[in-house]
């Protein structure tokens, strides 16, 4: 019992920032409507900030902070991937299909994770989320109320990426009428070059 209310916390605080709109999940939530290797693309989302959170209990944030090199590598790398993959998103928007529609790119599994891999470790707002805040947050707690915590938030990952990857079918029709993709693309695209100017400018 002495441990649950550090697990609470960590998944409490693991959820609310993991549920905000981003690069990550809107991957995610494209790839649930089209259901195609959402097994594998959730597990590997989930895992990664798994491993990201384990990470950042264990003082890699601290690291982070103090390196003015691997903040700007990280910065400028992933404002660039996120900026071309917006432009992809955008130029879709011109080429509309519906969800049956073979106008649809299909991603093969290795292209699917490699760019799930990429939304995760080169967008800087996930070691922002995963290793500076839960990791700072959880240095409140002793051991092994820390491990409790960082348990909590991993939970929280992967019940949200599974929870969105196939909850995404249920949008299914929706997605099926003529244009729907247009305005999903045109958000993906608009998300993907807010966070790329936030990162440079913010």
């Amino acid at each position: 019992m002495d441990q649950l209310a550090p697990a609470v916390a960590g998944f409490s605080l693991g959820s609310g920032l993991i549920m905000a709109i981003g690069a990550q999940n809107a991957y995610v939530l494209r790839l649930g409507l089209l259901r195609r290797h959402v097994f594998a693309v959730c597990l590997l989302c989930a895992l990664s900030d798994a491993l990201l959170i384990v990470l950042g209990i264990a003082g890699l944030g601290s690291l982070l902070q103090g390196s003015e090199v691997l903040l700007s590598a990280v910065t400028y790398g992933g404002a660039a991937f996120l900026f071309i993959y917006g432009l992809l998103a955008f130029k879709r928007v011109f080429s509309p299909g519906t969800l049956k529609a073979a106008t649809q790119q299909i991603p093969t599994l290795r292209a699917a994770l490699a760019t799930a891999l990429a939304f995760t470790f080169l967008n800087p707002h996930v070691y922002l989320d995963t290793v500076l805040l839960l990791g700072g947050f959880s240095a409140k707690y002793p051991m092994p109320g820390r491990i409790a915590f960082g348990l909590g938030a991993v939970t929280a990952s992967f019940i949200w990426f599974f929870a969105l990857g196939y909850g995404a079918r249920l949008l299914a029709p929706l997605f099926a009428q003529r244009g729907a993709w247009q305005v999903l693309d045109l958000l993906i695209g608009s998300v993907m070059w807010t966070l790329a100017l936030s990162l440079l400018f913010g």
